[in-house]
Parts: structure tokens; C-alpha cells; sequence
């Protein structure tokens, strides 16, 4: 009789597989559980969009399947907000955000390369002030850079609300730690050999830095396109608007157009969404590859 129970039990590695089995599919359950839950307030944003204006939050207090599931689609949410000066509002920040990006790389790659390669008294320091730059929430200097740029005659300018976005820390220290990467023969090879400092900057450490430049535009672009209360405070006159701007004023203290907020707001979130899917491998790459810096 023993025998025969010896002969009808598993052998172990089909136990094994099996509990490994199990594991896995735990695991993708919970991944797949993880990445409902965060795709749920998207799509809870692009049908509410397409609902009628009374429909919006009719079933949300009576929680079911019309509640993720519309029963009625209605596109004029979106045809009224692009037959107003929404279309203007995003205009200006794909402009306003494109040169920032643009000037802001620029001078973020030359801050860096300066702090890598040039030496120069309390070069450290000015690191550390740079890294403590970004430490510090721009709703805490908002008020006083105003009554500057207010000074300097910049208020409703493409000027004023560019300005404050290429000057980003975050982007000169991830810079800087990848530039410190690049071997330090390479760059004594070509000064000896006659390159100045800007040939090294362009033809060396540029074309080696491709992943971390992506993801240093990325940080300056996020920063810039996500800001609300400088364009608020710097640029309040119609032609100057951003979309963020423009979404917040569908409320004020009479009613909410909530079909136009949505409506907004995803015409608003496709932009980045696209880009940061798209070049989110150069960040992942450079932020592995600054990580192992010294």
C-alpha cells in the first residue's frame, strides 16, 4: 500500500513548475490589476469628453457599468472648444514649450560641460547652488520674479513665459553626471590636437550624450508645458493665453462647463503622453547610465 501511494504522488519538479506556474500567473494578474488601475482615470477623462454635459456625472453616485461604459456619445464638447480660442491657448504652448526646450538644453549642455571640464575657482559651489536650484518649489519665487519681469517691461511677451523655463537644475545635473562618464582621455586628445572647447562640447560629448540630452529635454519640457500660475500671473491677456490657463477659466464662481474641462484636458494630455511614450527609453537609459557615474 505504501508503495502505491509513493507511485500516485506528484514528483517534485512537476510540483515545482507548477508552484512556479502559479507564481507567474499571480504576478501578471497583479501587473495587468496595477495597469487597469492606472489607464481607469484616462479613460474616465476621454468619455467623460464625449458624454453629453448632463451626462457626466449622472452615474457616478449609483457606481456601475454606465459609469466606466457611455450610452450616449456626444462631440460637442470638442466642437465647442475648438471653435473658440482654445485652439489659440494650445498654440502657444507648443510654441512657448518648443523654444524653451530648444534654448534650455542648450544652455543646460553648456552648463554642465563647464562644470565638468573647465576648472575655475568655487566651481563645487557652483554646482551645489545649481542642485539647490531645483530643490526649491517655483510657486516661492513666483511673486518676486514677477515684480522683476514686471520691471523689465516683459509682462504679456512670449519672452516672459519662456524665460523662467531654460534655466532648469535638474537637466544641468543629470547633464553634468553623465558628462563625467565620458573619458577624460578623449577630451585631452583633442585639445592637444588643436580643438577648442566648443569643437569638444559638439563633436565629442554631444554626439556620446544622445540618451541624456533626450531625457534633459524631457524634464524642461514637462516643467514648461504643465505650468499654470506663471503664465497666469506673467501673461493674462487673451493672445498670450496657454491651454492650461484657458482650461482653468471654463470655472468660475457662476457655473463649471465640466464637458469643456474634459475636453481640454485630454486634448492637452495627448501631447506629452505621445512624447514621454516615445523617447522614454533614452530616459530609462540615460538614468541607468547616471547612476553608475562616479
Amino acid at each position: 500500500m505504501a508503495r502505491t501511494n509513493s507511485a500516485l504522488s506528484a514528483p517534485p519538479i512537476i510540483t515545482g513548475k507548477l508552484r512556479s506556474a502559479a507564481r507567474g500567473a499571480a504576478r501578471y494578474a497583479f501587473i495587468v490589476l496595477c495597469v487597469l488601475l492606472f489607464f481607469l482615470p484616462i479613460w474616465w477623462m476621454v468619455i467623460s469628453a464625449l458624454r453629453p454635459e448632463d451626462e457626466i456625472f449622472r452615474y457616478v453616485s449609483d457606481i456601475g457599468w454606465r459609469t466606466i461604459f457611455p450610452t450616449e456619445l456626444s462631440f460637442d464638447s470638442i466642437r465647442e472648444l475648438w471653435q473658440g480660442g482654445f485652439r489659440r491657448s494650445i498654440l502657444n504652448s507648443v510654441y512657448i514649450t518648443a523654444v524653451t526646450v530648444v534654448i534650455g538644453l542648450v544652455l543646460s549642455a553648456g552648463a554642465a560641460f563647464i562644470l565638468v571640464v573647465v576648472t575655475f575657482p568655487f566651481r563645487n559651489l557652483v554646482f551645489v547652488i545649481m542642485v539647490v536650484s531645483f530643490l526649491i518649489p517655483f510657486d516661492a519665487i513666483a511673486v518676486p520674479l514677477y515684480s522683476v519681469f514686471t520691471g523689465l517691461k516683459l509682462q504679456n511677451t512670449y519672452t516672459g513665459l519662456i524665460l523662467p523655463g531654460i534655466g532648469n537644475g535638474l537637466a544641468v545635473f543629470l547633464l553634468r553626471q553623465f558628462f563625467l562618464g565620458i573619458p577624460r582621455e578623449l577630451r585631452e586628445a583633442a585639445l592637444i590636437d588643436g580643438m577648442g572647447y566648443f569643437g569638444v562640447l559638439f563633436r565629442i560629448y554631444i554626439p556620446l550624450s544622445v540618451p541624456a540630452l533626450v531625457s534633459a529635454a524631457l524634464l524642461i519640457f514637462v516643467f514648461q508645458w504643465q505650468a499654470y500660475l506663471w503664465p497666469l500671473l506673467i501673461a493674462p491677456e487673451p493672445q498670450y493665453k496657454v491651454a492650461a490657463v484657458h482650461i482653468a477659466q471654463f470655472s468660475d464662481a457662476w457655473d463649471t462647463s465640466w464637458g469643456l474641462i474634459f475636453a481640454g484636458t485630454v486634448f492637452v494630455s495627448v501631447i506629452p503622453m505621445v512624447v514621454l511614450t516615445v523617447l522614454q527609453q533614452f530616459y530609462s537609459a540615460s538614468v541607468a547610465a547616471t547612476g553608475s557615474r562616479e
